[in-house]
């Protein structure tokens, strides 16, 4: 076995079920091992960030490890915004790149792809990774990946390994993965009873299930603790998406001003308030109605539990969970819920369509179909998002980079097999739409649903005044046939069902719908979090 086998199985063993990348001359050496091994099957794309955000993608929808395989230098540092949305979003994300062999390292002479140093880019994937190696050995190599891929999966964030290509097809050992972390008994048993205790004593608890709760697999034993408890669940904008598929007493999503009324009093005034992987940004309580005191709350994250004034240190997610449900007996609590109400029965006219129209098409799609899972940008596509009846949902919600929704549609079917709704805006698209031109050579045909209104619309809320948010009207439908695809455009809610309808029936070809939106017209749930952003903003 050499080295890259050995990684290439110690990838699979941990979790990986794919690997998307870009070759380039420092990685092609272990390209093709890659790809003669067939150890994993490659996916290349046409773009880095495609390759980040389909890799990323494919790590949250399937609570394993997503692979990005690039070139030193160009492809590595091409990819780093990707890289740095999966840090800031927990998604263990692992970035494969080339690089110089140990004899061109020595030659004297400024290489190709270099920045600063060569050393450069190992530094720089340093602020964006939670744990990295060089393998410029091939005996330590196989301690190296261990050590690397168990912090990746521990801490549920990005990791770098960098490949000298010299080292590629060096005799290596396999690799022996490191042993689970057993955490403090009694410290987990204290902590178990102190949670236990304040959420039997809260008049209104409520669990708020963040994106941990995926990427550590936990949906099930979450959905069954919160009935044993007999505690109503939300998420949170960033969560939005999670326990879709499982029996949870699930209200709706937390949003502040923007979200449902109902489903903000529940959280905002609950005494017992339990936030379980959730991750404390703005995204998620910046618009809070009432400010949340985070003080009085429980969270759960990053293998710490902290309540109140003080913290359980070296917990992860998963113990602390099973703990629980060790501890709360297997009987289920019989309650009712009220629960977050999505518009349905689209009016098939020839009005003009708002993303509000698409929610509620999308909505009647799946109800008479079934659910399919959705990638979804950023901007009011993801807004809109909010307004469909819960189903499994990758986008970038904190870090809000856009150009994450195609190629992360492509990721999610690559890694389930299941046909995805893609959610994308036209700026977006004209970012990573054209990675839509891979689909044809694997066999992928996402429904892609493009929000057109031929501009930057969402940042034009917060600043109409600036004309360089137009941005004119492309023919991408018509670009549709030239990448192997069909495309359509459509200008009222009449042409949006038609449309839908005849995409699902349609397999192996991806099905573009280039849906005109009038400029100035946002979905329901952006034009509340707008509005009481700007009132919270005047308050102050």
């Amino acid at each position: 076995m050499n080295l890259t086998e050995s990684l290439l199985h110690a990838l699979k063993a941990h979790g990986a079920r794919q690997i998307f990348g870009i070759p380039g001359d420092f990685a092609l050496p272990y390209f093709r091992i890659i790809e003669e091994s067939a150890i994993l099957p490659l996916y290349t794309l046409s773009h880095e960030p495609g390759v980040g955000f389909a890799a990323d993608a494919s790590a949250r929808i399937t609570c394993g490890l997503g692979v990005a395989a690039v070139t030193y230098g160009a492809g590595a540092l091409n990819m780093i915004n990707a890289v740095a949305a999966a840090f800031a979003e927990k998604s263990p994300l692992v970035v494969l790149s080339g690089g110089p062999g140990k004899g061109e390292s020595r030659s004297g002479l400024l290489l190709h792809h270099q920045a600063k140093t060569l050393d450069s880019q190992f530094q720089i994937f340093k602020e964006i990774t939670c744990d990295q190696v060089r393998l410029d050995d091939a005996k330590r190599a196989p301690a190296d990946i261990a050590r690397v891929l168990a912090s990746c999966l521990r801490r549920s964030e990005p990791v770098y390994i960098e490949i000298p290509r010299d080292m590629v097809a060096l005799p290596c050992e396999p690799v022996v993965p490191q042993a689970a972390l057993l955490p403090d008994q009694d410290a987990l048993n204290a902590c178990v009873e102190e949670i236990l205790e304040r959420l039997a004593n809260a008049k209104s608890p409520v669990l708020m299930a963040g994106v941990e709760v995926r990427r550590y697999g936990l949906e099930t034993k979450v959905a069954e603790l919160s009935r044993r408890l007999g505690i109503p669940v939300v998420t949170s904008f960033m969560g939005r998406g999670l326990l879709a598929e499982q029996d949870a007493p699930l209200v709706g999503t937390y949003m502040g001003v923007a979200g449902f009324p109902e489903v903000t009093q529940l959280v905002e005034s609950s005494d017992g308030l339990f936030l379980l992987g959730e991750i404390i940004c703005d995204t998620n309580f910046a618009v809070s109605e009432t400010k949340i005191d985070m003080r009085k709350t429980i969270q759960a994250l990053d293998g710490r539990v902290t309540i109140g004034y003080h913290s359980y240190a070296d917990l992860p997610l998963a113990a602390l969970v099973q703990r629980m449900l060790d501890r709360t007996g297997k009987a289920e609590k019989v309650f009712d819920v009220k629960r977050q109400v999505f518009p349905y029965n689209l009016a098939a006219d020839d009005a003009t369509i708002t993303p509000t129209d698409i929610a509620t098409a999308v909505n009647d799609l799946m109800a008479a179909n079934g659910k399919m899972p959705i990638a979804s940008d950023m901007g009011d596509c993801l807004f809109t998002a909010m307004e469909i009846e819960h189903t499994a949902l990758v986008a970038p919600g904190y870090y809000a980079t856009m150009g994450y929704g195609v190629p992360a549609g492509l990721g999610l079917q690559a890694a389930t097999g299941q046909r995805p709704l893609i959610l994308v805006g036209d700026g977006a698209f004209q970012m990573t739409g054209w990675e839509l031109g891979n689909c044809k050579r694997y066999g992928w045909d996402p429904i892609v649903l493009l929000f057109n209104n031929a501009s930057w619309e969402m940042l034009r809320t917060f600043q109409p005044e600036s004309s360089f948010n137009d941005l004119g009207h492309w023919g991408f439908a018509e670009m549709a046939a030239g990448m192997g695809g069909d495309g359509v455009r459509v200008n009222t809610r009449a042409e949006l069902k038609a449309a839908l309808d005849k995409a699902l029936a349609t397999r192996g070809r991806f099905q573009l719908i280039d849906i005109t939106i009038p400029r100035g017209v946002l979905s329901e749930t952006l034009a509340r979090f707008v509005a009481g952003v700007k009132r919270l903003n005047a308050v102050k």
